[in-house]
């Protein structure tokens, strides 16, 4: 206190000399002395959280919550009280190109249960869940839940969140297992009762007859090996159904599965007096796919003109290219034809024009379904054409490649 004497001493006569000449400015002058520190300390502190304010909202602007949203590998939008879209992040404008801020979300997504839902979720604030099933280009199942933001309904402040779970691959799955017991049981159930009659013949009567013996034995190895191919193209089924809303990429050169396939099957095509032609029309010949898929799709078309069509004696099988770009590949036999009403169901399973014809050709019912979803997951098409006494044609049209 003392080492200030001189300081006070000095402040004290400055406010003397100020009362004699103002005392108003002296009294304003002692005010400003006494206050002098606190103000101070008030204004430092101020500063203080204005930085931490300006940094705080610099930090918001490095890391907004859109940055978040569109972190997230699920499709997200944001909408106001209106239903406009306020944001979407990317893995929503890949699900659906058209959506655009400010703008309905009804402009770009059809779907009246999912809008209802909103509607009801926006006017009474409680989230919902409802199933949203898209059909183009591929079918595809989500799971949508909407979630009100409580408290922000002033428009154009954000009012719910929509987020989009797929849920196609569950829902492949139950059907796979509904379809399994309520037709495959019935395709086991006869080859299965066919080896147990004979096993059982074999165990009583014929015990000691070889010629039976022998012939029991061949049925019943021809009657395995149906259930073998049967289990065989199920589990293929399932393998692609299970995939088949994600397109493949990678290149793959169509005339060289083509020449593969053709030489596998040269030899069930000698024995029954069939010629294999490829044509090519083009020799652009490189599409997006997977090659071990595409090669069934060719192996099943082609076994299949072999075996159905023989009396043509010939199968041709031409490569050609569209005018947009898009490589097909038609197999055409010259056998007896398909009868025009049959023809839209033949990609069924387990559907057969001539059930007894298919099974004594070891057909399991299945080969034209795993060509139709194959050529689904590689966002082709398939077409089939047909005129009775004239053959038939089953025509797949493939994506280009970039060569």
């Amino acid at each position: 206190m003392m080492a200030h004497w001189p300081a006070l001493a000095a402040v004290t006569v400055v406010v003397l000399v100020a009362a004699v000449i103002s005392p108003g400015h002296a009294l304003l002058l002692a005010l400003g002395l006494a206050m002098g520190p606190p103000l101070t300390r008030y204004l430092a502190r101020r500063n203080a959280e204005t930085r931490a304010t300006a940094d705080a909202a610099a930090l918001s602007d490095t890391h907004p919550l859109q940055a978040v949203l569109d972190a997230v590998g699920n499709p997200v939008m944001v909408v106001d009280v209106r239903s406009n879209l306020y944001h979407a992040n990317p893995a929503a404008l890949a699900a659906y190109g058209g959506l655009a801020t400010g703008q309905p979300l009804s402009f770009s997504l059809r779907a009246p249960q999912v809008l209802d839902a909103l509607s009801a979720s926006l006017a009474d604030g409680i989230a919902r869940t409802v199933e949203l099933i898209e059909r183009v280009p591929v079918e595809r199942a989500y799971a949508c839940t909407i979630s009100p933001l409580v408290g922000r309904s002033r428009a154009p402040a954000p009012a719910a969140v929509l987020v989009l779970r797929e849920i196609s691959k569950e829902r492949a799955i139950e059907a796979m297992r509904v379809d399994f017991v309520a037709n495959a049981s019935h395709e086991l159930r006869t080859p299965l009762a066919s080896i147990l009659g004979f096993i059982e013949t074999l165990q009583g009567p014929a015990r000691n007859d070889v010629p039976a013996r022998e012939k029991f034995l061949g049925i019943m190895h021809t009657q395995a090996r149906r259930m073998s191919r049967l289990v065989d193209d199920l589990l293929s089924l399932s393998r692609i159904e299970l995939k088949e809303h994600i397109a493949p990429t990678n290149t793959v050169d169509i005339a060289r599965v083509v020449d593969d396939i053709a030489l596998s099957l040269s030899e069930v095509a000698r024995e029954r007096g069939v010629e294999i032609v490829i044509l090519r029309e083009t020799t652009r010949t490189l599409v997006l796919g997977d090659r071990d898929e595409l090669a069934s799709v060719m192996d099943n078309l082609i076994e299949n003109a072999i075996k159905y069509g023989h009396a043509g004696k010939k199968v041709e099988v031409t490569l050609d290219q569209l005018a947009n770009g898009d490589v097909s590949v038609a197999v055409r036999d010259y056998g007896p034809g398909i009868e025009p009403q049959f023809l839209p169901r033949l990609t069924e399973r387990f559907y057969r024009v001539d059930s007894q014809l298919s099974r004594a050709e070891g057909g399991t019912g299945l080969g034209l379904a795993l060509v139709k979803h194959t050529i689904n997951r590689h966002r082709g098409r398939l077409d089939i054409t047909s005129t009775p006494g004239q053959g038939a044609t089953f025509t797949i049209i493939l994506r280009a490649a970039l060569a």
